[in-house]
This record gives structure tokens, C-alpha cells and sequence, in this order.
């Protein structure tokens, strides 16, 4: 592997630099200016088209897909005020816990 999963949280620490520039300078802070509804409109565009190119097959696309879906991802987190050890927390949590259980346990 030629990168590990620290590229995200190193993705993250970036997305919160570049939220404390100005829109005109930084894509990141133009998607966080008007509040969080720009970045959840972005996640979901890059969600489909992410969805498309599975159900297309076509490798390639989907990795630059998965790529633009994960720094929007983050960037959603940013506006939601969440950090990325928090998520990651909460997967560690959920570790060793079969996924029917843990559904079942956050249903009222």
C-alpha cells in the first residue's frame, strides 16, 4: 500500500487550514462560506457519481470517485463541527460487534 489511512486525517488537518481562508483563495472555503448546506449538496452529487461508476465497473473512475467522496466527506464533518477522531472513535467502538447487533442497538 502505498499510502496508509493517515492521509485522511493528514486530508482533514488541511480542510480545517484552508476553512480559515477565503473563498476566493481556497475551493474549501468557498464550499464552508454559506454554511453547511453547500458541502451536504456536494457529498451527495459525489456520492452518485460515485455510485454510477461502481455499477459501471469501471475501476479507475471509481478510485478518483472514492477520493472526491471522502475529502467532501471530511469537509461535511468541518461544517458539522466534528473532528475526525470522533468518527474514528466510533468505529474503534464498533470493532469486534457484528453489524446486525449494532444496527439494532441505535433503533428506537
Amino acid at each position: 500500500m502505498t499510502q496508509s489511512a493517515d492521509i485522511l486525517d493528514a486530508l482533514f488537518a488541511e480542510i480545517q487550514a484552508k476553512s480559515r481562508d477565503t473563498a476566493e483563495n481556497s475551493y474549501t472555503a468557498s464550499l464552508l462560506a454559506d454554511g453547511p448546506e453547500k458541502p451536504i449538496r456536494k457529498l451527495s452529487e459525489e456520492t452518485t457519481e460515485t455510485i454510477i461508476e461502481a455499477l459501471k465497473g469501471d475501476k479507475s473512475a471509481l478510485v478518483k470517485e472514492s477520493a472526491d467522496l471522502l475529502y467532501h466527506l471530511l469537509v461535511v464533518w468541518q461544517a458539522g463541527g466534528i473532528s475526525a477522531d470522533e468518527v474514528w472513535q466510533e468505529l474503534a467502538n464498533r470493532r469486534g460487534v457484528s453489524g446486525h447487533v449494532e444496527k439494532a442497538s441505535r433503533q428506537t
